[in-house]
C-alpha cells in the first residue's frame, strides 16, 4: 500500500508563497488517496470522494506514461506543432477549427458542480505529479488547467474531428501562398481555377490512399444468462488499439465509484470496462453522422456571404495562430478560417466551399463518459445515453441483473431521406438541415435478444444478434453506412446454437483460429494458378506456396506458413486478410 505524499522539504524549496500554498493543498488531497500496484503494475486507486479518485488515477497514469498524456492533450488542443514542428501544423489547424480555449473555459464555468470538481482534481493531480517529479520535463505543457479535459472528452482512438482530411485541408488553406484568400483575403485570377470564386481548389492535388500498417478492429460480445452454465451474463471486451493508447486501472471512491478497465491516457474516466454491477465496451461504428455541406459563397462589398434559402448570411471569419517549433526557436503561422452555421470550411469541391458538420458537444460528452461508469443496470445506462454524445462508437453492455444489449452509436441526426447523405449535400436549402437526433428507441439496438447473444466487430448492426437482429428496411440508410465483415461472420459461427458458455469457453470462442476472410480469395487464387498455362513465368515459381495454400484449412497458428502466405497475399492486394 502506498499513500501519495509530499515532503515538507519539497514545499520549503518553493519560494513563491502562492505556489507553496497550492502544493500544500495538493498534499492535503493526496492524503485522501491510496494507490496500490498489483503484480502486473496495474494501479488500483482508492479515494474518499470521486474527485480524490480522479486525482489519484491521473497521478498514477502520469507515473506510467506522462509523455503519452501530454501528447494526447497537445493533439486535442491543437498544439502538437509546438513540440513536433512544422509537420504538425495542419493537424493543429484541424483541431483549432473546432476547439477554442475560450469556449472551453466558458463550458467549464457552466458545468455541473460535480464535474467541475472532477476537472479540478484532474488538473491538480497532474500538476502535483509535475511538482513532485522535477526530473520529468514536459515538452510544452508545464501547467494543466481544469478546462482541458473538455478538449478530449471521448475515448475513441480516432475521434470525429480526425475524419477531416488533412491533405484537402492544406489544399484549401495552404493556397494563401498562391495569393488566394486562405490567409490574407487576396485573390489572384492567374492562380484561380476557371469559374472558381473561392480559394484552395487545386486540380493538381492528389489525395493519396492511406496505408495503415497497424491492424485495427474491435470485437465485443455479450452472452445472456440463458446461454451460460452459471446463468449469469458474460461480456467480452476485445478492443484493438495502439499498444500505447490506453492505460488499465481501477478507480474506487466512497461515493459509489468502483470501475475497472481501460482509460485513454490523460482521461479521468474508464472508457470501457466494468463496475461491480455492469460492464460496457465500445466498437468503432460505421454510423453516418458527419455531413458535408456545399456552400454557395457570394462576395459583396469586400465581405463574404453564403446563401441559405432566401437569405444571404455572413460567413464567419476568424484568425487562428499556429505556433510551431523550429531548429532556431518558436515561429508561428496565421490562417484566416471560415465557418457557416453548418460548421467550419474544410475543403473545396467543384468551386464550392465545403463545410463539415459533426457533433460539437464536449460538455455533454464528458458528462456521458463519466456518468456511465457509475451506472448500476441497463435502465441507468440507457438514461445516461439520453445525452446522445457517444457519437462514433457502438456499445456492448451486460449487467448483474442478466440484461445484455447491443447499443448503436447514439448521436444520429434526423435527416430528410430524399437526400444522399453519403455525399456532400446542398447547404443553401433548409431541407438539408438536421432536425434533432434520433431517440434511443429509434436506433437499431438489440436488447435482451431471444437468441441469447449479441456482438459487434465494427460491422453493421443488422447481424448483431443473428435472427433477432434489426432489419435494414426499418431504418434510414444513414443510420449505418457499413456492411458485414469476416470477423462478424466468424462471430456468428462461434456463438450460435450454444448454451454452455463459461468465461473460459467464451475466450476460447473468441480466439477460434478459423479465418473466414480467406474462404473465397484463396480458392480463387489456387484456381487461377491451375488455369495458368504451363509456360507462364510464375507457374514454377509459385508452385510450392500454392500447394501449401491448396491444402490449408483456413486456420491460423504460430507455425502456420499458409497463414503468413495468405495474409501477405491479401495485404499486397489491398485487403486486410483475416479481419
Amino acid at each position: 500500500m502506498r499513500f501519495l505524499f509530499l515532503l515538507a522539504a519539497c514545499i520549503a524549496c518553493v519560494p513563491d508563497v502562492s505556489a507553496r500554498t497550492e502544493l500544500a493543498e495538493w498534499q492535503q488531497q493526496a492524503q485522501n488517496v491510496t494507490i496500490i500496484r498489483d503484480d502486473w503494475g496495474i494501479a488500483h486507486v482508492y479515494g474518499k470522494t470521486d474527485a480524490d479518485a480522479v486525482f489519484g488515477a491521473i497521478y498514477a497514469q502520469a507515473e506510467d506514461d506522462f509523455n503519452r498524456i501530454e501528447t494526447n492533450y497537445l493533439n486535442s488542443m491543437g498544439r502538437l506543432a509546438e513540440a513536433e514542428g512544422e509537420s504538425a501544423i495542419w493537424r493543429d489547424l484541424r483541431m483549432k477549427l473546432f476547439i477554442d480555449p475560450a469556449d472551453m473555459r466558458r463550458l467549464y464555468a457552466d458545468a455541473p458542480e460535480y464535474l467541475r470538481k472532477l476537472m479540478d482534481a484532474w488538473a491538480d493531480g497532474l500538476n502535483y505529479f509535475l511538482a513532485t517529479h522535477p526530473e520529468v520535463k514536459p515538452r510544452v505543457i508545464t501547467r494543466f488547467e481544469p478546462w482541458m479535459p473538455l478538449t478530449f472528452s471521448e475515448g475513441s482512438i480516432g475521434g470525429d474531428i480526425e475524419r477531416v482530411d488533412l491533405t484537402r485541408l492544406e489544399a484549401f488553406y495552404g493556397s494563401a501562398e498562391r495569393g488566394a484568400p486562405g490567409a490574407e483575403g487576396r485573390t489572384s485570377s492567374a492562380e484561380r481555377r476557371v469559374g472558381t470564386e473561392a480559394p484552395g481548389d487545386d486540380p493538381g492535388v492528389t489525395i493519396p490512399e492511406a496505408h495503415d500498417d497497424e491492424p485495427r478492429g474491435s470485437n465485443g460480445i455479450v452472452i445472456a444468462p440463458s446461454n451460460t452454465v452459471n446463468k449469469r451474463a458474460l461480456l467480452l471486451i476485445n478492443p484493438h488499439t495502439s499498444f500505447f493508447f490506453r492505460s488499465e486501472l481501477q478507480m474506487v471512491s466512497e461515493e459509489g465509484l468502483n470501475a475497472y478497465g481501460a482509460s485513454t491516457w490523460g482521461q479521468f474516466f474508464i472508457y470501457q470496462g466494468f463496475n461491480d454491477r455492469a460492464g460496457w465496451m465500445h466498437t468503432s461504428s460505421s454510423v453516418d453522422n458527419i455531413d458535408e455541406y456545399l456552400e454557395t459563397i457570394v462576395r459583396r462589398d469586400g465581405r463574404l456571404f453564403y446563401r441559405y434559402g432566401a437569405e444571404e448570411r455572413p460567413v464567419q471569419v476568424k484568425t487562428i495562430t499556429i505556433p510551431y517549433r523550429t531548429a532556431t526557436g518558436m515561429a508561428e503561422r496565421q490562417f484566416t478560417v471560415y465557418r457557416t452555421h453548418h460548421g467550419p470550411i474544410v475543403r473545396q469541391l467543384d468551386g464550392r466551399w465545403v463545410a463539415i458538420r459533426l457533433m460539437e458537444e464536449p460538455l455533454k460528452a464528458l458528462r456521458q463518459s463519466w456518468e456511465r461508469t457509475k451506472t448500476r443496470n441497463l435502465a441507468e445506462y440507457l438514461k445516461v445515453m439520453e445525452l446522445h454524445t457517444n457519437s462514433s462508437n457502438n456499445t456492448l453492455f451486460a449487467d448483474a441483473d442478466g440484461n445484455v444489449a447491443y447499443l448503436h452509436a447514439n448521436f444520429v441526426p434526423r435527416r430528410d431521406t430524399s437526400f444522399n447523405w453519403a455525399q456532400p449535400v446542398d447547404g443553401s436549402t433548409p431541407a438539408t438541415e438536421w432536425k434533432g437526433v434520433h431517440s434511443i428507441s429509434e436506433s437499431p439496438n438489440v436488447i435482451n435478444p431471444k437468441v441469447g447473444w449479441a456482438y459487434n466487430t465494427n460491422n453493421y448492426p443488422y447481424s448483431a444478434a443473428g435472427p433477432d437482429s434489426p432489419k435494414p428496411a426499418d431504418y434510414p440508410r444513414y443510420m449505418d453506412a457499413g456492411s458485414e465483415n469476416p470477423r462478424g461472420i466468424h462471430a456468428i459461427r462461434v456463438l450460435q446454437g450454444r448454451t454452455d458458455f463459461t468465461i473460459d469457453r467464451l475466450i476460447e470462442a473468441a480466439y477460434d483460429s478459423y479465418l473466414p476472410a480467406f474462404e473465397t480469395s484463396i480458392p480463387a487464387l489456387v484456381r487461377a494458378w491451375d488455369a495458368a498455362p504451363a509456360d507462364h513465368p510464375l507457374k514454377a515459381k509459385l508452385r510450392e506456396p500454392v500447394e501449401m495454400l491448396r491444402g490449408w484449412d483456413f486456420r491460423w497458428g504460430v507455425s502456420s506458413i499458409p497463414t503468413s502466405l495468405a495474409v501477405f497475399y491479401a495485404t499486397a492486394g489491398g485487403g486486410r486478410g483475416g479481419r
